[in-house]
Parts: C-alpha cells; sequence; structure tokens
C-alpha cells in the first residue's frame, strides 16, 4: 500500500516524519537544476538524519539518479 502511494506521498498519511523528510530531500537533490535544493527542505530534513546519515542518503539518491540517466540515455527499459 505504502509503496503504491509512493508517487503522491505529499497526500497520504502513510509516511512518518523522518520518511517524509527523506523524500522531500530525494525531490529536491533529484530536481536540484530546478529547485537548488530549498532551505525549507534543508531545515526539514535535519533533526530526522545524523550528519552521516544525510552523506549516506544523499550518495544513495546521486547513484540513483545516475543509474536512470544512464538507462534514460541508452534507451533502456525496465527488466
Amino acid at each position: 500500500r505504502r509503496l503504491a502511494t509512493l508517487s503522491v506521498w505529499h497526500e497520504t498519511s502513510f509516511f512518518s516524519d523522518r520518511e517524509r523528510a527523506a523524500l522531500a530531500w530525494t525531490e529536491a537533490v533529484t530536481l536540484v537544476a530546478e529547485t537548488h535544493v530549498p532551505d525549507a527542505v534543508w531545515e526539514g530534513l535535519r533533526p530526522h538524519f545524523t550528519p552521516e546519515e544525510l552523506v549516506d542518503l544523499t550518495l544513495l539518491i546521486s547513484t540513483i539518479n545516475v543509474w536512470n540517466r544512464f538507462g534514460i540515455a541508452f534507451r533502456k527499459l525496465p527488466a
């Protein structure tokens, strides 16, 4: 149920505050060229994660974004 509503996480109550902060961070980092990672997203994230967790989360987001860019560039479809 949670996975099915991930694309509309803003509108559901299925995610904890920590998860919501991570999802907002994921969107901001993914759309960095457009959003420049808003201060409000940064401030909402910090209470929920240690500095080390922030680094790990950001590396995970960045890695997934790279995989997606390769897949799109080389016209790969999900298996």
